[in-house]
């Protein structure tokens, strides 16, 4: 590959800002996937019947890998807006493809939320008892699978990995699903292989039209390609990542999927797999195809406001809290599309910054229907109410994601979304009005929800019921806090995202 050394030993670069290169001891972003991947493989491998041992093996190593993540981010000047700690193995040479992985200020804070959710969800988790060990073996076969995502800089690693992520969610969701598991399982395979297969199409004419044999992510940015390519490949990028985020029209698995899972693959699916969709956005189409991403900006940016609008109408009409929830994540995920529409640092910083601030809030409003669901045995609405007075701690705790989701200053929801519109009233004034109407949606249909399932008087038939226990808090906590400290102090992620932004605006001839 055009740069970098062909020989096939494992070579880490440590990138500084004057691109000078540094050996690193260890290949600190490929133990982060291989540690969960070998625990994945260990859990398969236990002796039958140790329930136990799969929850505490699949605990130590999430917890191990979210260490390491830590150690990671320590290794990172975020202060540069290039890849940093890049690992390049040659793979398939002859046809460009190469074992290559980096971080930066954009994909480390989803590499910390991936690492972070699966602790959590193993929490979650802990009163799962039917075929154990298969079910935390594919948690942290998705956990490899994720990172692995955000760390790739090679398409056909890239899209590997986004393929691997695919499978474990597939039969967490069939296997550990509710009543209608098996259709909602299909349909998420089927609507996700679908895009996948076409934006492996878009990967392949990038391929082809550069013309230098690689298949390298940061190469292929620097290339310039015509408007008429650039036009099919972003409409082929574009399909396969608007399924994932998703965008309207292409969002009517996502409901389905949230509702059929287990509370910890709903805390997965919302807090980061939807991201990988937004994270295309920014790794791939803005900084590869900039006149088409600037051609199509109105078009996202309708497209966000439908999301914004849609989202909170039809999350207001559900009676299943958790299908109202899976809508608001469409609601919310509409912001992250306006965001990068309107290209501006505000707007872009504010987009991931949202990524970021959803994935914590929608993971804890999940966590909070199922410890409800877990005690009520329904998640009707209507059939809910008095929950303050019958389990406090747990009331608490969904107000609070409920006050964080409809975006109340002093949380991290608050911070995104002002960013996000602030930067987009330069380019899409009246579009901002409208998306404001989302707001005031948004703030409805949570204050009215709060309002049925929280307030008034506990059914009469209900017995006593346990409030939060000592492993709910410790898995509620982190989020609570982090949405909490970011919405205080967002200077804590902003000064990681900004200098990656600045390098894709770079791209786009400085916005």
């Amino acid at each position: 590959m055009g740069g970098i050394d062909q020989h096939f030993d494992l070579q880490v670069i440590g990138l500084t800002g004057e691109g000078e290169r540094s050996k690193m001891n260890l290949p600190w972003l490929s133990l982060a996937i291989i540690l969960p991947l070998v625990g994945s493989l260990g859990i398969a491998f236990l002796p039958k019947g140790k329930t136990k041992g799969y929850k505490v093996a699949a605990l130590a190593v999430s917890l191990l890998t979210l260490l390491l993540v830590v150690v990671i981010g320590t290794q990172v000047d975020f202060g540069q807006s290039g890849v940093q700690l890049e690992e390049v193995l040659p793979w398939l040479p002859q046809y460009g493809v190469s074992y290559h992985l980096g971080v930066d200020g954009l994909s480390y804070p989803l590499v910390f939320l991936s690492a972070l959710l699966t602790v959590l969800a193993v929490l979650a988790s802990w009163e799962v008892n039917y075929r154990s060990k298969a079910y935390f073996s594919l948690l942290m076969l998705l956990e490899a699978g994720l990172i692995g995502v955000f760390l790739a800089l090679d398409y056909i690693l890239f899209y590997i990995f986004w393929e691997v992520v695919l499978v474990p969610m597939y039969f967490l969701i069939g296997i550990w699903g509710g009543p209608r598991k098996e259709y909602a399982a299909l349909k998420f395979f089927i609507y996700t292989l679908f895009g996948s297969v076409i934006m492996l199409v878009g990967i392949l004419a990038l391929y082809f039209a550069a013309g230098i044999n690689s298949f390298n992510i940061i190469e292929l940015t620097q290339i310039t390609y015509s408007s008429h390519l650039q036009f099919w490949v972003f409409l082929a990028f574009f399909i396969g990542l608007a399924v994932k985020v998703p965008v309207f029209p292409f969002h009517t698995w996502l409901p389905d999927a949230h509702v059929e899972a287990p509370t910890a693959v709903s805390m997965l699916l919302a807090g980061i797999l939807l991201k990988m969709g937004t994270y295309g956005f920014f790794r791939i189409l803005l900084p590869t195809l900039p006149d088409a991403s600037l051609s199509f900006a109105p078009i996202l940016a309708v497209l966000g406001i439908i999301n914004i609008v849609y989202g909170a109408l039809a999350a207001m009409g559900q009676d299943d809290l958790k299908k109202m929830v899976a809508y608001s994540s469409i609601s919310h995920m509409g912001y992250v599309l306006l965001g990068v529409a309107a290209m501006t640092p505000a707007s872009l910083n504010g987009a991931v910054f949202q990524m970021f601030s959803h994935g914590i809030i929608s993971a804890l409003l999940f966590y909070s229907v199922g410890l409800i669901y877990e005690r009520t045995h329904t998640r009707k609405i209507s059939e809910l109410g008095g929950l303050l007075v019958k389990i406090p701690a747990i009331g608490v705790v969904l107000a609070i994601a409920a006050f964080a989701s409809l975006g109340l200053p002093g949380f991290s929801g608050f911070i995104a979304e002002f960013f996000v519109l602030m930067g987009a009233f330069v380019n899409f004034r009246n579009l901002v009005f409208i998306g404001g109407l989302g707001l005031v949606l948004t703030a409805a249909y949570l204050l009215w929800m709060m309002q049925r399932v929280l307030l008034g008087e506990p059914r009469v038939d209900w017995p006593q019921f346990a409030d939060l226990k000592g492993l709910e808090l410790v898995a509620a906590a982190p989020l609570v806090i982090t949405a909490i400290v970011l919405g205080v102090y967002p200077a804590l992620l902003v000064n990681l995202v900004s200098p990656a932004v600045s390098g894709i605006l770079a791209l786009l001839g400085g916005n």
